[in-house]
């Protein structure tokens, strides 16, 4: 079979990091955490005191840095900064960065071909429908409103950064907008994307789903192609 990418799609908030991780792990697959590449350009912008809407610098940015993902950490030049690029400031700054189609563009490339060096669990805003949109499993992971703003809070506080309930749901409802309705990588689920909604599992439940659901393709498409 040729390479395989389980592409992840949903909203901030959904989980989608932590799931698709030890999703990954079980299937014995890579991870590939799309979001964390287009924070480690903010997170740079930021540092320099770029401006967040001049494109033509955030594009040199995206083509210079250098991104290693580590397990669960993340370096950026050399730098680990795991934990910098979940700070509130550059969350509330990456739609930014994302809107940038030149910045976008760049790093969709380098995201297929990263690709080519396995089989991976992609997990984004776009991963089903611009980045792989023939991959052979879509899944569009969501949460009510309210859910993925307490994971959040919650997610802060284990990090020693208390935040209110409201702030954070208000930042969500604005990155929402954004992510929904930006030009270029626009949220939205692929046709064939299977929906699951987490409000009411637990992180176990939640990944034992997913890989029901991914191990059931897998085995179609190995029957398919044996049919072939």
């Amino acid at each position: 079979m040729e390479k395989m990418i389980v592409a992840i799609d949903g909203p901030a908030g959904a989980g989608k990091s932590s799931v698709t991780r030890l999703l990954a792990e079980r299937l014995g697959f890579q991870f590939l955490d799309t979001g964390a590449m287009y924070r480690a350009v903010t997170l740079a912008a930021i540092n320099q005191g770029v401006d967040l809407y001049d494109e033509s610098a955030l594009q040199s940015i995206a083509a210079k840095i250098e991104i290693v993902f580590d397990g669960e950490e993340v370096f950026i030049n050399g730098e680990n900064s795991t934990a910098a690029i979940r700070e509130p400031e550059v969350t509330r700054s990456v739609a930014s960065v994302a809107n940038a189609p030149s910045v976008r563009s760049y790093l969709v490339d380098l995201q297929r071909r990263i690709a080519t060096q396995g089989d991976f669990v992609c997990e984004g805003r776009d991963q089903g429908t611009v980045a792989f949109p023939d991959s052979f499993c879509k899944i569009f992971l969501t949460a009510s409103p309210r859910a993925r703003a307490q994971r959040r809070v919650e997610q802060l506080k284990l990090s020693g950064k208390p935040v209110e309930f409201e702030a954070v749901l208000r930042d969500q409802e604005i990155r929402d907008q954004q992510d929904s309705t930006r030009e270029v990588g626009r949220l939205m689920k692929a046709e064939d994307a299977i929906e699951l909604l987490t409000d009411d599992l637990s992180l176990g439940e939640v990944v034992g789903e997913l890989e029901r659901i991914v191990r059931e393709r897998i085995e179609r498409t190995s029957s398919s192609t044996a049919n072939q």
